[in-house]
């Protein structure tokens, strides 16, 4: 079963300015598509050639660098996708925006932190908004084709940092790329996973009540 290389959610000249046509013509259509290609030339005729896309990232990430940093960077792709749309979607529910300044102090405040992070990371990579399997809410960085997912945490966003991301709309100014990053955010798929992971956490709580019972118990990780 050849992984599928999937089309853009939206137009491809509709996130102008904030990334040119030109910039996903070769992202997409080249960068993106030579990652599914070379995936699916690596895993023809193995037993990861019956897998979805996430379990093949999932179980090749320890022991085939070559079929992870493909599917990986497959995966972080599709998924950097969805979380644009054209003009923005900024519309937080009550519940979320509460999430957001509990772990960061505002969202604006949010914003700062992601850039800053993504701004100091090192050569190529992805900056990500995750949540933890205790719901707690945090910004990482990833190096190459690294997911959150491999370390046990729920990817709610990401930008991608490298460079043939922003080049040819930007040049080596990540920062000017990062500030028109949030203009184009589809805020409803990043709410929509973080229900998604916040749902994992209550059904797990309810299947092993005495991982509620451990969070509760604010001497559980003290050493004495």
């Amino acid at each position: 079963m050849a992984i599928e290389f999937p089309p853009l959610p939206f137009p491809v000249d509709s996130l102008e300015p904030s990334i040119s046509k030109r910039t996903l013509e070769f992202h997409h259509g080249k960068h993106h598509k030579n990652y599914v290609t070379k995936l699916n030339e690596l895993i023809a005729n193995t037993p990861l050639d019956s897998k979805d896309l996430l379990t093949i990232v999932q179980e090749s990430q320890k022991t085939l660098q070559s079929v992870f940093n493909n599917a990986a960077q497959a995966w972080n792709h599709d998924f950097y996708w969805h979380c644009l749309t054209p003009g923005g979607l900024e519309r937080l529910s009550e519940e979320f925006s509460i999430q957001i300044n509990k772990n960061f102090g505002s969202l604006e405040e949010f914003k700062n932190q992601f850039n800053e992070s993504a701004k100091k990371l090192f050569g190529s990579g992805w900056t990500w908004l995750v949540c933890d399997e205790e719901g707690k809410l945090s910004i990482m960085n990833t190096k190459d084709a690294d997911n959150p997912i491999v370390h046990g945490l729920s990817p709610l966003l990401t930008c991608d940092v490298w460079e043939h991301a922003y080049y040819l709309d930007y040049q080596n100014e990540r920062p000017s790329y990062l500030k028109n990053f949030w203009n184009i955010i589809d805020w409803s798929f990043v709410e929509k996973n973080w229900r998604e992971a916040h749902q994992h956490l209550i059904e797990d709580e309810n299947s092993h009540p005495e991982l509620t019972s451990q969070r509760l118990n604010p001497d559980q990780h003290i050493i004495h």
